[in-house]
């Protein structure tokens, strides 16, 4: 294949502004982490929603989650399942069964990001009352008291 490549070169100020936008990006850097979600019978997390998709493997207990169309998905031990990002997939998760649910969630996200976003009902859906849902901070924020991030990933 015959052809010419023409290089383009940047001006002092591009090339500047060119690495500091380099340096923002690697400050923002995302890795791969993972953590291990504990539910206690009767509880919930609270509708909720995350920024990066989240990969679940659900380790024991039986998961029941309501998603943003209202529609009802059962995990059981074995089964994973993909949480896609954005508040447009806002959800729930219930434990309805006699014993914990525990989840193994993997995801990339930047160091300080938080691993989910607390939200409203989507349009339709009951606001969560579960008796056992996740205790929220005085900002609203799910308390981690029930949630622990497993020590291989620090």
């Amino acid at each position: 294949m015959g052809g010419q490549q023409t290089t383009a070169r940047l001006s002092r100020a591009e090339a500047r502004a060119a690495d500091r936008a380099a340096a923002r990006v690697r400050t923002r850097t995302k890795h791969l982490a993972g953590q291990e979600v504990v539910i206690e019978p009767g509880g919930c997390t609270g509708w909720h929603f995350h920024e990066v998709p989240l990969i679940a493997l659900v380790r024991s207990g039986t998961l029941t989650r309501i998603l943003h169309d209202h529609t009802v998905v059962v995990h059981r031990p074995g089964d994973n399942f993909v949480e896609p990002p954005g508040i447009e997939h806002v959800h729930l998760g219930r434990n309805l069964g006699p014993d914990p649910v525990v989840l193994y969630v993997t995801s990339t996200l930047a160091e300080g990001d938080a691993f989910s976003i607390p939200a409203a009902a989507p349009p339709g859906a009951a606001p969560c009352s579960c008796p056992g849902c996740l205790p929220r901070t005085p900002g609203g924020k799910p308390a981690h008291t029930r949630r622990r991030i497993s020590p291989r990933t620090r």
